[in-house]
């Protein structure tokens, strides 16, 4: 099965590319949502405008906690819905819990096997090979059990989110110095989403 991935910065502002997408009625399919990146930050209105978008679209929403879930729960719901979607916040907490509740694994099975993966900023940039460069955006700190950075490594490039959108333009501008020579940064702006289907993967405006 081809991998089908949505990559994006701010998942409201790009919703109405994912029908196009996934060439599919969305009406009545499920979504396994987690908002585990959210816990340690002061902001988290977007989990909610994420929900809500997802809602718009006729997607039933499915909420997985994976810092709390069961490994049961986690493995079934990953399973039995139709697409998962990982929302914001900080990327060094999220991967800490994915790896901690081994729900990283088990996500990336599902997505060599064909289903969908939506992301949302950390939840984009966690499907890059490591994470490092995520250092400037988000506090590393808060994820004291993570002793390297090596992502789920689904996509070859580096999502960088929130690309000359306040109030993340200097931070973007920051890591795209720093880094910009050594790794393959894909900047996306809130409009755009990067999209990889199989092996080919290409930014898309709205």
């Amino acid at each position: 099965m081809k991998k089908k991935m949505f990559l994006a910065s701010s998942f409201k502002d790009v919703a109405n590319l994912l029908i196009d997408f996934t060439g599919e009625d969305l009406k009545g399919k499920t979504v396994t949502f987690i908002p585990t990146a959210s816990i340690p930050e002061k902001i988290k209105f977007y989990v909610g405008s994420g929900k809500k978008a997802l809602e718009k679209l006729g997607l039933t929403i499915d909420e997985l906690e994976i810092s709390k879930a069961t490994s049961t729960e986690i493995a079934d719901k990953l399973q039995q819905n139709d697409y998962i979607y990982i929302s914001g916040g900080n990327t060094f907490f999220l991967l800490q819990e994915l790896r901690r509740s081994k729900a990283d694994k088990q996500i990336i099975d599902q997505i060599n096997s064909g289903k969908l993966y939506i992301g949302e900023s950390a939840g984009s940039m966690i499907m890059s090979p490591d994470i490092t460069y995520a250092t400037s955006m988000d506090d590393h700190t808060k994820a004291k059990d993570l002793h390297d950075h090596s992502a789920l490594n689904m996509v070859e490039v580096y999502p960088l989110p929130h690309h000359t959108n306040f109030p993340f333009i200097k931070t973007v501008e920051k890591i795209i110095s720093k880094y910009g020579t050594e790794l393959a940064l894909c900047p996306i702006s809130n409009s755009q989403v990067l999209l990889v289907e199989g092996e080919k993967a290409w930014v898309q405006n709205t």
